[in-house]
């Protein structure tokens, strides 16, 4: 597992040589779990749920001992640094503005390249983030359909088995994706994740999980964690290959 996360990794870093500044291509703390927020535009993802990630972190390093960042920051979508780092999380709620065309090449150069984003709608109940983050994808990557993630994708078992995706709300029974030469890089949840794993100052649950409660909300972490284990260790219990030759055939032709 430690092989396939430092392959994905360095496969990044090199990949991006030519296409970010030389300050992109280090990765912090060797490797670790860095769940970045996303920013386009003038918008800005503040509060309870921009606090999440931090929980996310250290939910990972609890639960799997897998290196994390408890502090995680945030990258703009045309910003060279977004090609330091294979994870970002673009969520929000409400309508996003169209994107420029600087942020459209940055994250069609980030994706290319094996980076993966969660696309996470704060308000899947109105469903406008999700619907304009597809429109928006779509112009990064025109030739590529969203799909609905196959149940037995590695993502609903990369560490914990898990029937189906929740968050805040239960939504739908599945997650949608973008596939890049059959590897799922851009996760679509209507289920407010990081709603979820929200928490106060003091430690508390910002908002209520329904229907299902501290239940659903236990499994929320879980699919958090899944998720951040297939960041890091690709779809390695899939094919159990070397993970650097895994990494060479995870980036798109």
């Amino acid at each position: 597992m430690i092989d396939g996360r430092l392959g994905r990794r360095a496969l990044l870093a090199g990949a991006a040589a030519g296409l970010a500044a030389p300050r992109a291509l280090a990765f912090g703390d060797e490797g670790a779990f860095h769940p970045r927020l996303l920013l386009t535009g003038t918008s800005r993802l503040e509060g309870p749920r921009a606090r999440a990630t931090a929980r996310w972190a250290e939910d990972l390093r609890r639960q799997t001992s897998a290196p994390s960042r408890v502090t995680p920051g945030t990258v703009r979508a045309d910003a060279p640094q977004l090609l330091a780092e294979p994870f970002a999380v673009w969520a929000g709620e409400g309508a996003i503005a169209p994107l420029t065309i600087r942020e459209v090449e940055g994250l069609r150069k980030f994706l290319l390249i094996g980076g993966i984003l969660l696309v996470d709608d704060a308000a899947p109940e109105g469903g406008a983030f999700g619907r304009d983050a597809r429109r928006e994808l779509a112009r990064v990557l025109p030739e590529s359909a969203v799909i609905k993630l196959p149940e037995k994708h590695v993502v609903y078992h990369s560490f914990y088995l898990l029937a189906r995706p929740v968050g805040r709300v239960e939504g739908p029974d599945h997650l949608d994706a973008i596939s890049l030469a059959g590897t799922a890089q851009v996760l679509f949840s209507s289920h407010d994740l990081l709603g979820a794993l929200a928490r106060e100052r003091e430690g508390t649950p910002t908002y209520r999980v329904e229907p299902g409660g501290e239940r659903q909300r236990e499994l929320a972490t879980r699919l958090a964690v899944n998720i951040a284990m297939y960041v890091l260790c690709s779809n390695y219990k899939d094919d159990q290959v070397h993970a650097p030759m895994l990494m060479k055939r995870r980036a798109p032709k």
